[in-house]
């Protein structure tokens, strides 16, 4: 026996965790609402019945006063002519309707009680109604917003377990070593460049010092082989008479 409500026990927990995943907050709360919606017609349909047969004895209790009278009328017209037999029994037709409307008012009494009562129960239903509208909108709102964050988290989840987001990791750390690389080789080429201009430079700078020493002994070679005038003049006996004679023309004149 133990081990037979252990195992319902069990069943009952399985099926009711089963209808707790199955249940669509949404649904749930709409068909609440409906189902209230609904109590609120019987109800309404109930104070309106009670409503009627209230008024229904209000007219039977009016009536039986009314026939009352009529006969407590007859039992005077009986009873001035003599017949007291016939008022007798006016008098005991006009009891028993006055219990009638006795009895009536009594329960006229109870009815106005039970139609208080669905009444106040109608209206409590109504707010409770209208505060379950506004809530119902505010947890489908938030069942829609915690269902969203839900499929989030699993898509997060799913992903964070290596394959999205470690690929994005991998992509980012590539393109940062691209970058670095671009950065390099950047970085490389202008300073080549930069070294093959001073070396233009500084070989521009070289051949120049380079010609001007070239100048300098070409002319130290020329000074060399070159005599001086006078040496020119002493060395040549015919030169010199000429410049004589060039002297003593000049001074002649």
């Amino acid at each position: 026996m133990g081990l037979m409500d252990r195992i319902l026990r069990v069943i009952r927990a399985n099926l009711n965790n089963l209808i707790g995943q199955a249940e669509d907050p949404e649904k749930v709360l709409e068909q609440a609402v409906e189902e209230m919606q609904q109590d609120l017609i019987q109800l309404r349909q109930a104070v309106a019945q009670a409503i009627a047969t209230q008024k229904r004895t209000e007219r039977q209790a009016a009536q039986a006063e009314t026939t009352a009278q009529e006969w407590y009328n007859r039992a005077q017209l009986a009873l001035s002519n003599g017949d007291d037999n016939l008022a007798r029994e006016a008098l005991t037709r006009r009891k028993s309707y006055q219990e009638t409307a006795k009895a009536m008012r009594t329960q006229l009494t109870q009815q106005s009680a039970v139609v208080s009562k669905l009444k106040e129960n109608m209206r409590t239903l109504e707010s409770k109604i209208s505060e379950a509208k506004t809530k119902k909108d505010l947890y489908i709102a938030r069942a829609r917003s915690a269902q969203a964050s839900q499929k989030i988290n699993e898509m997060l989840g799913n992903m964070g377990t290596g394959t999205a987001i470690s690929a994005f990791e991998r992509m980012e750390e590539k393109v940062m070593q691209l970058e670095a690389q671009s950065e390099a080789i950047a970085e490389l080429g202008s300073t080549d460049l930069e070294k093959r201009f001073a070396s233009l430079e500084g070989g521009n700078e070289v051949d120049s010092e380079l010609a001007a020493m070239k100048a300098n002994l070409m002319s130290g070679t020329e000074s060399a082989k070159l005599p001086s005038a006078q040496t020119s003049s002493a060395q040549n006996p015919e030169v010199e008479a000429e410049l004589k004679k060039l002297r003593s023309e000049i001074e002649g004149s």
